[in-house]
């Protein structure tokens, strides 16, 4: 089973062309799909619905859309009526098989007075595999503050581990007398991040999520933290690039997007790749597969 995750940067590539297209291009054939900074009503972009332009695209899956930020972009038309409209930036999950249940969890976040700070979310889906139900998250952590990263990494530890005792979207089996099904979605055990978490991994952050390494024993697998399914299939940790602040200035580069699973899915780690050719974003996408 292959999963992908990519940012792509509302389809701006580097060669600082907007085609949501070669987006779409560049993670078919994958099971399960994450992508980062995707939009609506952004009126410089051509893709004024960048969630439903892209599911057109890959008519095959099925997706959700979390916005983290929600703004007004409401206007009137010639004759003077109200068209609602949100601008929106967010993550989306696109799956071959059934979504039963999504949820955005909103990331801590602090106030600035300089550099822009967007909301970050974690958009999680529980999907309905064959070999049975699998919780996936797309992420995006925040850009400009490591000590902002830890408290968001902290609060997505949390709830990745303590999820199934927390329940999903709707705990309980008591009947509903409204008119359309409610039902009960369980979420499992097992886990799968996906996403742009912009941190290194000579990182903090990366060792907070990961685990440190022993001095005598190296690295460890276990419960409390994630495993990097670009180490685990057999990649050095500095290796790969993902991310490229300027196509022309190749020096400035990171490894800034992963795929985590839970330490349980670690033996179901096969191999790990990057797409060193996809030019649709200033991020590369970051590819690997489980044996489910």
């Amino acid at each position: 089973m292959k999963f992908v995750t990519y940012n792509i940067q509302y389809s701006l590539g580097k060669d600082g062309n907007y085609n949501i297209e070669r987006i779409a291009d560049a993670v078919r054939g994958a099971d399960i799909i994450a992508l980062q900074e995707v939009t609506r009503n952004f009126s410089q972009l051509p893709d004024k619905d960048q969630p439903a332009r892209i599911a057109q695209l890959l008519t095959d899956y099925y997706w959700v859309y979390g916005p983290a930020v929600d703004l007004d972009a409401s206007e009137r038309d010639a004759n003077g009526k109200l068209l609602n409209k949100r601008a929106q930036f967010g993550n989306m999950l696109l799956a071959k098989w059934p979504i039963l249940s999504s949820r955005l969890l909103l990331l801590p976040r602090m106030r600035t007075y300089d550099k822009t700070n967007f909301q970050c979310g974690i958009l999680e889906g529980v999907v309905d595999l064959p070999a049975g139900s699998l919780r996936v998250y797309s992420t995006h952590l925040n850009h400009n503050n490591p000590a902002e990263r830890i408290a968001q990494i902290e609060f997505i530890l949390s709830k990745l581990h303590n999820g199934p005792y927390e329940g999903g979207t709707i705990s309980g089996t008591e009947a509903s007398n409204i008119s359309f099904e409610l039902r009960e979605v369980l979420l499992p055990e097992e886990f799968v991040v996906l996403g742009d978490c912009n941190l290194k991994p000579d990182s903090a952050e990366y060792t907070r999520i990961v685990g440190e390494v022993d001095y005598y024993y190296g690295s460890r697998i276990a419960a409390q933290h994630l495993v990097d399914t670009w180490v685990q299939s057999g990649h050095a940790k500095d290796s790969g690039v993902t991310w490229y602040d300027k196509p022309e200035n190749s020096t400035t580069k990171s490894r800034l997007d992963y795929g985590f699973v839970s330490a349980g899915l670690a033996s179901k780690v096969k191999q790990a790749w990057i797409d060193n050719e996809a030019i649709g974003s200033d991020h590369q996408p970051t590819w690997f597969e489980l044996d489910l």
